[in-house]
């Protein structure tokens, strides 16, 4: 049983007429009546009473009249909700990212709520190792990670320019230098994330270089409470720059220049190579991008395979 079968039938039912629903449907009366003979033989019951001058329908006609309603009008339903997505009215957009990685992801998101609102947006919290993963399980169809995946399925776009920023409380004595060395902080105490990262590895792997001890006393889970602890004037530490922006501009926080620390952070936008994005995430990339053209901002697009 096939749809144009059921149109064909609704037609004729509806016309009461073989020939006036051929010429509505523009096509021959013969070539009405055999689809309508086709789709019998497929089911086994004649629909129409061909002695009726008015093409009546039978008793199966009548229960097959309200099934083929329902389906063509499903099908109906299904055109439109695939234009709804084309139009972007409707669709969802899931990214996955860790507790810190979300920081980055607010202004593309604001700039994209703003121009498709109707669109649902989800950002799963995960640990970054698992990301890539996620993404290729598509439990996410976009992943946001600070290092470049090494897997062959996975496309990545640079799309933000971060640093390495070194923070201490305005009080402490390094505050009012404008820039200092490695060497200099061996007497600190360091406020350290307590997740893993390359990044941390490479900040030890510099002190072990320049032959200083790194006194990490200190690690805590999130970069909110790194910060907060060193406002309350418990040690150092170094976090992204995005991160306390906020904190410097008003005072809370003092970024020292850190010569042998100049670490360039990015971030990147992970997806699937071998397969075809989603609407809303089509609107998402081209969010990503437009916004790499903004002046005065950080955020850039550089795809990277």
């Amino acid at each position: 049983m096939e749809l144009f079968q059921l149109e064909t039938f609704l037609a004729v039912a509806k016309e009461k007429s073989f020939s006036r629903a051929a010429s509505g449907l523009h096509r021959t009366q013969s070539a009405v009546s055999q689809t309508i003979s086709k789709l019998e033989d497929d089911l086994g019951e004649k629909l129409f009473d061909r002695s009726s001058r008015d093409g009546s329908l039978t008793d199966a006609g009548r229960v097959l009249l309200a099934y083929a309603e329902e389906l063509l009008n499903v099908r109906e339903e299904a055109r439109d909700a695939l234009k709804e997505l084309r139009m972007l009215h409707q669709g969802k957009l899931v990214i996955a990212a860790n507790e810190f990685t979300s920081r980055y992801l607010l202004p593309v998101l604001h700039r994209f709520h703003r121009m498709h609102p109707t669109i649902k947006i989800e950002v799963r919290r995960g640990l970054a190792r698992e990301i890539p993963s996620s993404v290729l399980n598509r439990n996410a169809e976009f992943g946001v990670l600070s290092f470049r995946p090494d897997h062959p399925e996975l496309r990545s776009a640079v799309i933000y320019r971060d640093e390495l920023a070194l923070i201490v409380y305005p009080r402490h004595p390094l505050a009012q230098a404008n820039k200092v060395g490695i060497k200099d902080l061996v007497a600190e105490s360091f406020v350290a994330h307590s997740v893993l990262s390359p990044y941390r590895e490479r900040v030890i792997q510099a002190f072990q270089k320049h032959h200083t001890a790194l006194h990490m006393n200190i690690e805590l889970p999130t970069i909110e409470d790194i910060k907060h602890f060193v406002r309350m004037e418990n040690g150092i530490a170094l976090v992204p720059l995005i991160a306390v922006e906020n904190e410097i501009r008003s005072g809370e926080l003092v970024h020292v220049a850190l010569r042998e620390l100049a670490f360039e952070r990015k971030l990147r936008i992970v997806y699937r190579s071998a397969t075809v994005l989603s609407h809303a995430g089509q609107a998402f990339l081209k969010t990503c991008k437009a916004l790499a053209q903004a002046p005065a901002e950080r955020y850039m697009w550089q795809v990277e395979r």
